[in-house]
Protein backbone atom coordinates (compact mmCIF):
# COMPACT_ATOMS: atom_id res chain seq x y z
CA UNK A 1 0.00 0.00 0.00
CA UNK A 2 1.25 3.43 -0.98
CA UNK A 3 -0.27 6.67 0.18
CA UNK A 4 0.22 9.98 -1.62
CA UNK A 5 -0.68 13.13 0.27
CA UNK A 6 -0.91 16.33 -1.75
CA UNK A 7 -0.94 19.90 -0.57
CA UNK A 8 -0.51 23.42 -1.88
CA UNK A 9 -3.43 24.00 -4.21
CA UNK A 10 -5.65 27.03 -4.01
CA UNK A 11 -6.87 30.19 -5.67
CA UNK A 12 -4.40 32.63 -7.18
CA UNK A 13 -4.54 35.54 -9.59
CA UNK A 14 -3.08 35.26 -13.05
CA UNK A 15 0.66 35.85 -12.95
CA UNK A 16 0.92 34.49 -9.44
CA UNK A 17 2.63 31.42 -8.06
CA UNK A 18 1.77 28.25 -6.20
CA UNK A 19 3.83 25.32 -4.99
CA UNK A 20 2.34 21.83 -4.89
CA UNK A 21 3.79 19.08 -2.73
CA UNK A 22 3.13 15.35 -2.71
CA UNK A 23 4.59 13.00 -0.12
CA UNK A 24 4.64 9.25 -0.65
CA UNK A 25 4.61 6.77 2.18
CA UNK A 26 3.88 3.11 2.70
CA UNK A 27 5.39 -0.21 1.82
CA UNK A 28 7.42 -0.40 -1.37
CA UNK A 29 10.96 -1.22 -2.44
CA UNK A 30 11.68 2.03 -4.22
CA UNK A 31 10.05 4.87 -6.10
CA UNK A 32 10.80 5.16 -9.78
CA UNK A 33 8.99 8.12 -11.30
CA UNK A 34 6.92 10.79 -9.58
CA UNK A 35 5.04 13.64 -11.12
CA UNK A 36 1.85 15.51 -11.81
CA UNK A 37 -1.11 15.23 -14.12
CA UNK A 38 -3.95 17.72 -14.35
CA UNK A 39 -7.54 17.56 -15.42
CA UNK A 40 -9.64 20.57 -16.34
CA UNK A 41 -13.45 20.35 -16.38
CA UNK A 42 -14.67 18.39 -19.37
CA UNK A 43 -11.16 17.44 -20.46
CA UNK A 44 -8.97 14.39 -20.14
CA UNK A 45 -6.23 14.02 -17.56
CA UNK A 46 -2.92 15.10 -19.06
CA UNK A 47 0.69 14.91 -17.93
CA UNK A 48 2.18 18.14 -16.63
CA UNK A 49 5.64 17.08 -15.47
CA UNK A 50 7.51 14.08 -14.17
CA UNK A 51 10.85 13.29 -12.57
CA UNK A 52 12.69 10.00 -12.24
CA UNK A 53 14.69 8.77 -9.30
CA UNK A 54 17.77 9.86 -11.19
CA UNK A 55 16.47 13.39 -11.58
CA UNK A 56 15.52 13.25 -15.23
CA UNK A 57 12.56 15.55 -15.85
CA UNK A 58 9.85 15.85 -18.44
CA UNK A 59 7.76 18.99 -18.81
CA UNK A 60 4.99 19.48 -21.30
CA UNK A 61 5.40 22.39 -23.68
CA UNK A 62 2.58 24.45 -22.19
CA UNK A 63 4.38 24.75 -18.83
CA UNK A 64 8.01 24.98 -19.91
CA UNK A 65 9.69 28.04 -18.47
CA UNK A 66 6.91 28.48 -15.92
CA UNK A 67 6.69 25.24 -13.91
CA UNK A 68 9.58 23.44 -12.23
CA UNK A 69 9.38 19.92 -10.89
CA UNK A 70 11.75 18.74 -8.19
CA UNK A 71 12.02 15.85 -5.83
CA UNK A 72 13.41 15.06 -2.42
CA UNK A 73 13.44 11.30 -2.02
CA UNK A 74 9.75 10.43 -1.60
CA UNK A 75 8.34 13.93 -1.96
CA UNK A 76 7.74 15.65 -5.26
CA UNK A 77 7.18 19.37 -5.73
CA UNK A 78 5.74 21.45 -8.52
CA UNK A 79 6.65 25.11 -8.43
CA UNK A 80 4.20 26.95 -10.64
CA UNK A 81 5.02 30.51 -11.65
CA UNK A 82 3.38 32.92 -14.07
CA UNK A 83 0.12 31.07 -13.72
CA UNK A 84 -2.52 31.49 -16.39
CA UNK A 85 -6.26 30.94 -16.35
CA UNK A 86 -5.75 27.87 -18.55
CA UNK A 87 -3.72 26.26 -15.77
CA UNK A 88 -6.93 25.92 -13.78
CA UNK A 89 -7.48 22.23 -13.10
CA UNK A 90 -7.36 19.50 -10.51
CA UNK A 91 -3.74 18.43 -10.17
CA UNK A 92 -3.04 14.79 -9.41
CA UNK A 93 0.23 13.49 -8.07
CA UNK A 94 1.43 10.07 -9.15
CA UNK A 95 4.22 7.75 -8.10
CA UNK A 96 5.37 4.64 -9.87
CA UNK A 97 6.89 2.33 -7.32
CA UNK A 98 8.75 -0.95 -7.44
CA UNK A 99 6.93 -3.25 -5.08
CA UNK A 100 8.52 -5.83 -2.84
CA UNK A 101 7.10 -8.38 -5.24
CA UNK A 102 9.23 -7.01 -8.05
CA UNK A 103 6.49 -5.34 -10.08
CA UNK A 104 5.90 -1.70 -10.92
CA UNK A 105 2.67 -0.05 -9.82
CA UNK A 106 1.42 3.49 -10.29
CA UNK A 107 -0.36 5.15 -7.41
CA UNK A 108 -2.40 8.36 -7.46
CA UNK A 109 -3.09 11.15 -5.04
CA UNK A 110 -6.56 12.42 -4.31
CA UNK A 111 -6.09 15.58 -6.35
CA UNK A 112 -5.74 19.21 -5.39
CA UNK A 113 -7.62 22.09 -7.01
CA UNK A 114 -5.69 24.93 -8.60
CA UNK A 115 -7.78 27.89 -9.71
CA UNK A 116 -6.26 30.85 -11.52
CA UNK A 117 -8.43 33.93 -11.81
CA UNK A 118 -7.93 36.26 -14.74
Amino acid sequence: QVQLVESGGGLVQAGGSLRLSCAASGSFFSINTMGWYRQAPGKQRDLVASITSGGRTVNVDSVKGRFTISRDNATVYLQMNSLKAEDTAVYYCFATVLTHGGTFFTNWGQGTQVTVSS
